[in-house]
């Protein structure tokens, strides 16, 4: 079911989960890629497969436009570490 779009469709996007659910669902990715790292499989190929069934799966959800939104602040989120493992000095 695709959820009705809104104003602030990114901020929906992001805020639809409470932290600690979203900590688990990470968890559950990064024990996925593990996973798939021990059996073989290229760490790039995982990583691009798992962002698009992320994508498909925020499509479904929320729709087209919403999601296309969301992806266009990704770019700045990025260059600002947000998704950085290592610390930036």
């Amino acid at each position: 079911m695709v959820r009705p779009m809104t104003s602030d469709s990114d901020h929906l996007i992001e805020e639809e989960a409470p932290d600690d659910e979203r900590r688990i669902a990470l968890a559950y990715v990064t024990e996925a890629y593990a996973e798939a790292i021990l059996a073989g499989i290229d760490g790039d190929c995982f990583a691009h497969a798992a962002m698009f069934s992320a994508l498909q799966e925020l499509v479904a959800t929320y729709g087209e436009e919403p999601v296309a939104q969301f992806a266009e602040r990704l770019p700045q989120r990025i260059r600002d570490g947000e998704f950085s493992i290592a610390q930036r000095h």
